[in-house]
């Protein structure tokens, strides 16, 4: 089943808008690396108020993250870019540049300013801004953090001074990510001023339990959210690694926690991650991914990142734009004798200009020792190139298309391919008429492609969307074998068995 996101693209629509109409009091719009570790003259900009940045381990995540937060003063560059004596000597000239908007400096454009890193320190422009940083020790389990070390203790004690209700705020968006009720849930001044605070629950039969019992991940939440709800409006907010602890429903609920926020309060969010989960509810100009020092826009399988890179045992990577045309291809590949398919890997990419610019990074990367193609779809206003390695597949949208070919076939007088298609459908062969006059009634009705092959799965008794999608594809392959070979050709010029 297609992931469902609960904030509607509406409220994306608006906050695109929001962004791209420059209506934010602060707002960091585009960082440029040059150089900071291995990036030289890379550039991120966030299009969105909410932005993922991916990648590999050592790609350059925390790095990214560390250059949006040294565009404040009240975030240390030490945190993220420390220096180790002579072995950090790399460090020397390092330059961040940053557009952003401030409008207590400039009421009406952006301004630019830099962060760099010469004569063994950081020099910075004062530009203020309320900035929250979520690192990786926020999972550490409370029994294993030395702030917690005088409350482990039978003789912990506070004054009821000291023991707050959670606000009815954080209550409600923290219980929309963990799925549990919080409603007794408290939280304890362990110190004088409050930077310490310890959390504690209760079950259902009213039993009280502290922090030390709690989940790493739903400890870690409740503190975020009693966080970010603190924050004044147009904040910054910074969290690596924001799957860390979570189940993968609370991840997705997590961002759109973040998506919330970012309408409420206008504030700024980056995070990084491994996670699929997390891109989900995201538009795909929200999502960077950040490996062998280059940055590259758009949604994409966390997995595919390994082919960007060369990581694969494949000799061949073929990247496409989504998943009916990774289906798609690999079903010509799997008919065809002359390709090993076990020395081909299709890797989807969510798009057509990340599809054709990680490929031509690919090409261009002498240290990936593999070869790669990009194939896609035929309504693309990508271009295709022969130099390039990038080719179309027949038609204009893949699903309409395969739908539509399939379809004239079983419609006409001299075609028995009906019977088949019925079997690979999951219905007793007796049933063709029916399959028939179904498929023919889906399209006829149909205003979204993308629905097409779901619409006919349910009206056949829930059969699932993958096994008609194979179906129809199936018998495409065997109607129109001209076509077969022309995909498999894209594939023969670059590498064959």
């Amino acid at each position: 089943m297609a992931f469902q996101s609960e904030i509607r693209q509406s409220l994306i629509n608006r906050l695109t808008e929001k962004v791209n109409g420059r209506n934010y009091g602060k707002y960091l719009n585009k960082v440029r690396l040059n150089p900071i570790r291995g990036f030289k003259d890379e550039t991120i900009t966030f299009d969105f108020p909410v932005t993922a940045i991916i990648g590999p381990n050592g790609g350059g995540k925390t790095s990214v993250l560390g250059a949006a937060g040294c565009a404040y003063i009240s975030v240390r560059p030490g945190r993220f870019f420390a220096k180790s004596g002579r072995f950090d000597d790399s460090m020397q000239n390092w330059k961040i540049n940053y557009e952003l908007i401030d409008r207590s400096i400039n009421p009406n454009d952006s301004i630019n300013r830099r962060a760099k890193f010469t004569n063994f320190k950081w020099t910075r422009d004062r530009i203020s801004r309320n900035v929250a940083l979520f690192g990786v020790s926020r999972t550490v389990p409370a029994n294993e953090r030395k702030e917690f070390s005088k409350c482990a203790s039978g003789r912990f004690h506070v004054t009821e001074d000291r023991i707050f209700q959670l606000e009815q705020n954080v209550i409600d968006a923290a219980q929309k990510i963990l799925g549990k009720d919080l409603n007794n849930y408290t939280r304890i001044n362990v110190d004088d001023n409050g930077k310490v605070t310890l959390l504690t629950g209760s079950t259902n039969e009213g039993v009280q339990f502290s922090e030390f019992h709690f989940g790493a991940g739903e400890s870690s939440i409740i503190k975020m959210v009693l966080k970010i709800e603190s924050l004044p409006d147009n904040s910054l907010i910074l969290i690596e690694e924001i799957e860390n602890g979570l189940h993968p429903i609370a991840t997705i609920r997590m961002v759109e926690y973040l998506i919330d926020v970012a309408s409420r309060k206008s504030s700024q969010a980056i995070f990084t991650t491994h996670s699929n989960d997390a891109l989900l509810p995201l538009p795909s100009k929200a999502i960077w991914s950040a490996t062998n020092n280059k940055f590259f826009q758009g949604k994409l399988d966390v997995k595919s990142l390994r082919a960007i890179t060369g990581q694969v045992d494949a000799k061949l990577a073929i990247f496409v734009e989504d998943d009916f045309a990774k289906m798609w291809v690999e079903s010509c590949i799997a008919s065809d004798s002359e390709i090993n398919y076990e020395e081909v890997q299709v890797h989807k990419m969510e798009g057509d200009g990340i599809a054709k610019s990680v490929n031509k990074y690919h090409n261009m990367n002498p240290t990936t020792g593999n070869s790669s193609i990009c194939i896609l779809d035929g309504d693309s206003q990508q271009n295709d190139s022969e130099e390039e390695k990038v080719y179309k597949l027949p038609g204009e949208s893949p699903e309409a298309y395969i739908f539509d070919e399939v379809l004239e076939n079983i419609n006409s007088e001299t075609d028995s391919m009906i019977g088949e298609l019925t079997i690979a459908l999951h219905r007793k062969f007796e049933d063709q008429e029916e399959v028939k006059s179904i498929i023919n009634h889906v399209r006829l009705t149909n205003r979204d492609y993308h629905l097409l092959f779901s619409q006919i799965g349910k009206k056949l008794g829930f059969i699932s969307e993958i096994v008609v999608k194979s179906a129809f594809l199936n018998i495409w392959k065997t109607q129109y074998p001209d076509q077969v070979q022309l995909i498999n050709s894209f594939i023969k010029k670059t590498w064959i068995r």
